[in-house]
């Protein structure tokens, strides 16, 4: 198999690292083509890259020491059939919430990452309904939201998308739900 190394000037791989560093969309890469290039940057000396999706299932590894992540933490519901996903809507409508509902995987690692700030958003903005859909428990449901990475947040104002994130990006998610909490009426809040 051959690297980047072989073929592009150092020059060029470094550019290459920069740019996918600061790249926080789902970009569509095949499983191919992330390899070969975490596998150039690790041969140039470069840390693996970090989009901020995971764009496609990967072996996790139990033993490689990490701490298990609480994805469904603080005031986050767990969503694991379409008929919770229905009531939590149905709920969420009566009381006039916009709902974040986010589509995640537990073998990712920017869901992981990303999960406790989630949780912690929940805490902070009570007036908002948060959500989680693991995308391999519900994989029909997800599939229909058209789930292209993960982790994907949707807003919703009564069961219809208002916006949406793809990507684990702190501060857009903080803004996006700052935004969020302002849209709803103030006797709401």
């Amino acid at each position: 198999m051959f690297t980047l190394f072989d073929r592009y000037s150092p020059i060029f791989i470094i550019y290459l690292y920069s740019l996918l560093n600061s790249v926080n969309v789902g970009v569509l890469l095949s499983g191919k083509a992330i390899h070969l290039l975490t596998v150039s940057f690790q041969e140039f000396g470069l840390q693996s890259f970090n989009m901020g999706t995971c764009l496609s299932k990967r072996q996790h590894v139990e033993e490689d020491g990490e701490h298990p992540v609480e994805f469904a933490g603080g005031n986050v519901s767990l969503v694991t059939t379409k008929d919770i996903w229905d009531q939590k809507m149905s709920e969420a409508s009566k009381e006039g919430k916009i709902v974040i509902a986010n589509f995640s995987a537990t073998w990712c690692g920017p869901c992981r990452m990303i999960a406790p700030f989630f949780s912690e958003l929940s805490e902070k903005y009570p007036s908002l309904m948060f959500l989680l859909v693991d995308v391999d428990e519900l994989v029909e449901f997800s599939t229909s939201w058209d789930i292209k990475a993960t982790p994907t947040f949707f807003f919703l104002k009564d069961g219809q998308q208002v916006d949406k994130l793809v990507g684990a990006n702190k501060p857009e998610l903080q803004k996006k739900v700052a935004a969020a909490v302002d849209s709803v009426v103030p006797s709401q809040k």
